[in-house]
């Protein structure tokens, strides 16, 4: 089983491949925290927007159904990569926890 990350491809949803991550506003480049946070953050904005275009055309004010299944199935996704890298961040810490020092 390879686990290499590939270089130039986009870490989260909405990350370009030249800039993955915002740096911190401390200018300290920011860590793994900091990444995570944004990549919820992102997943987040994605939902809030999917949600926000479903209301839209359920009430009418939008036309183009296909764009709102475009939106809804970037939520889906981008929530489905969140939880799988939660799923790995929990079975490496699990796996840790079990090393004797």
């Amino acid at each position: 089983m390879n686990n290499t990350i590939t270089p130039g491809l986009p870490a989260f949803p909405g990350t370009s491949p030249t800039n993955p991550t915002t740096p911190s506003s401390s200018g300290t480049g920011g860590g793994f925290g900091d990444t995570l946070k944004d990549a919820i953050r992102q997943v987040n904005d994605l939902s809030d927007n999917s949600d926000q275009k479903v209301t839209e055309l359920v009430q009418g004010d939008r036309q183009d159904v296909h764009n709102v299944m475009i939106a809804v199935e970037k939520a889906d996704i981008a929530f489905q990569l969140m939880m799988q890298v939660r799923n790995k961040i929990v079975n490496a810490y699990q796996e840790v926890s079990k090393l004797q020092f």
